[in-house]
């Protein structure tokens, strides 16, 4: 029988009423994650500082944010011969506009070929929090677009810790900051029962897949840092060596030191590939491929279209090998 997110989400639920972890599922065993919004684009589609990302495991589908402008994941998709229709469910890994962008046109443009398509957004605990600037002007942009998504017919899904999307497939949740991977700009405030407090983008969520080669990591900008997502998903999901880390890192603003300091920690997570996207940054790429001890062929820039299927690695596409 075919798996559906709803019954993976009704297992979740149903274990964290017990307050017990889900049972332990088998491993998936076909993955392929594809890049449909990124900076760079050469051999297909057009590049925009966004991300999105199609993840395809047993026979599901979900996508993985929307991008920025409003058509590009659209645009993209089509380019590359996928069609978005029958994805039902997609995550958005945080509120910022460069992965909710397409949010939208997506849904409205795909429900007319399918009511249900893109009608189930998954989201972790804190994303709906007023972000207020100094001078008192609202920036969290999903406030409105959930206005308008619901009018479309969708509803969001909010979850407050660790969650089985489907079986072999998590949502991480909220990431606890155990170390001081600082990347976020500090000018916002959030706003908060007990009062406004800085906006660190406390709802950072990613997306986790156990594999019997490893867990792989897919995230939309990695807020909470990579290294707090990936050892928090050994420590709730499963303990084991991080196979991939696919998708935004937001490295590109970091120091010399704290690229060193997370090379050396992913090397000792075992890292097998880095595919990395959006806010990664090229010199971050090319660093943590040297020091964590990996190649050109398993540590690559992402690229629209690039992609990641278990067994088989990265195809980077011809700009980026």
């Amino acid at each position: 029988m075919k798996r559906s997110w709803v019954s993976g989400i009704a297992i979740a639920l149903v274990a964290a009423a017990a307050g017990a972890r889900p049972a332990a599922a088998e491993p998936v065993k076909t993955l392929k994650v594809t890049v449909l919004s990124t900076m760079l684009a050469g051999d297909v589609g057009i590049g925009e500082w966004g991300f999105a990302a199609l993840l395809e495991a047993d026979g599901q589908r979900l996508l993985i944010d929307t991008g920025d402008r409003p058509e590009t994941v659209l645009h993209n998709a089509a380019e590359l011969g996928i069609d978005l229709s029958t994805v039902t469910d997609l995550v958005l890994t945080h509120n910022h506009s460069d992965h909710t962008g397409g949010l939208i046109t997506l849904r409205r443009e795909l429900a007319k070929k399918n009511p249900r398509a893109l009608s189930r957004a998954h989201v972790a605990r804190g994303i709906f929090l007023s972000r207020l600037t100094t001078d008192g002007h609202e920036r969290n942009g999903l406030l409105l677009l959930k206005t308008e998504y619901e009018a479309l017919g969708g509803t969001f899904i909010e979850h407050a810790g660790p969650t089985v999307l489907v079986p072999g497939v998590w949502l991480t949740g909220p990431v606890p900051r155990t170390y001081p991977e600082r990347n976020w700009s500090g000018s916002l405030l959030l706003q908060t029962p007990d009062g406004p407090v800085e906006d660190t983008i406390p709802e950072d969520t990613s997306v986790v897949v156990e594999t019997a080669d490893g867990l792989v990591v897919v995230s939309g900008c990695g807020h909470a840092g990579i290294v707090n997502t990936l050892e928090y998903a050994r420590k709730t999901i499963r303990d084991d060596r991080i196979l991939a880390a696919i998708g935004g890192f937001h490295l590109f603003p970091a120091t010399d030191d704290q690229m060193d300091w997370t090379a050396r920690k992913l090397r000792k997570l075992d890292l097998g590939y880095l595919l990395g996207a959006h806010c990664t940054g090229l010199e971050a790429v090319f660093r943590i491929r040297k020091i964590a001890g990996l190649s050109r062929q398993t540590a690559v820039v992402g690229a629209v279209g690039s992609s990641f299927t278990l067994g088989a690695g990265i195809d980077p596409l011809k700009l980026a090998r």
